[in-house]
């Protein structure tokens, strides 16, 4: 809160003395505190936020202004968001009691024509969705600033909450055959392609398992896994049909990502490995 200064000068005689130098603090009675509801995010995640703001005076705060720059940043030029409001999701109370909507601004997200009672509180609770502007690597946040401003207010009052990426694999697996047409007694490849979009790479201790019962059955197989031949029993089972990798034995490596120059939007290019079985019908 501001703080301030005064001082006082007599003069006499056609002289003039100082008084000693005083100093106060203003202190609102309007406090803000804004809090997330879950502290990490990926990137299809929807985020909550709750803004609580308490009067602690003895009138109330009328026609106040709400602002969320929902983690702004400069990138390509221009400011972008990592978080987007979701239409429609804002709830606000008084004192616990559910009021009618206000007026909401989308873009920049804002609310108006807020009150606060005297000896009160307000609450506005809304939902934000995770954009492609939001940096995903490990070790990466957003730090998101709300401001309320209005005419029996000095100045602005803020709070930021932080919410950081969860650092994970994100796994998932794609199957090719090739050919797809074949003769009888001839020889398939089952190409198995997995990709991992998360920030963590997938390894020996993660237990990764690929697993597929072959129908029809498959004889003499080959595995390569990312090119390297793989050895029966000791990287994979196959016993009537049924093949699995022994646990620990894939490993995928974490994604990369890269900021595009011309808007600033976040790029995933997906760690991955690739396991081909062969085998003759």
């Amino acid at each position: 809160m501001p703080s301030f200064t005064n001082q006082a000068t007599l003069t006499y005689q056609g002289r003039t003395v100082a008084s000693n130098l005083v100093t106060g603090e203003m202190v609102s009675p309007l406090s803000i505190t804004k809090t997330a509801l879950g502290a990490h995010y990926t990137a299809r995640d929807r985020v909550t936020y709750v803004i609580s703001l308490v009067n602690n005076g003895s009138t109330c705060f009328e026609d106040l202004t709400l602002a969320d720059d929902l983690g702004a940043y400069e990138a390509a030029g221009e400011y972008v968001t990592p978080l987007s409001w979701v239409p429609e999701s804002l709830l606000y109370l008084i004192n616990g009691e559910i009021q009618p909507m206000p007026q909401v601004t989308a873009e920049p997200f804002s609310v108006s024509a807020l009150q606060v009672p005297a000896g009160g509180t307000a609450t506005l609770i809304y939902e934000t969705q995770v954009t492609q502007y939001a940096p995903l690597a490990a070790g990466s946040q957003i730090i998101n600033t709300a401001q309320v401003t209005g005419p029996e207010l000095r100045a602005p009052i803020r709070a930021q909450a932080v919410i950081r990426v969860e650092e994970e694999a994100e796994l998932s697996i794609a199957k090719s055959l090739f050919p797809t047409t074949v003769e009888e007694n001839g020889v398939v490849t089952y190409t198995f392609t997995i990709q991992n979009r998360g920030n963590m790479p997938a390894e020996a201790s993660d237990h990764v398992i690929l697993a597929d019962q072959f129908d029809p059955v498959l004889s003499a197989l080959a595995v390569t896994v990312d090119g390297v031949p793989a050895e029966l029993g000791k990287d994979y089972t196959y016993q009537d049909g049924l093949f699995a990798t022994q646990p620990g034995r894939i490993t995928v490596p974490a994604a990369s990502f890269s900021q595009r120059i011309d808007d600033g939007a976040w790029q995933i290019q997906p760690g991955e490995t690739v396991i081909t079985v062969s085998g003759r019908l």
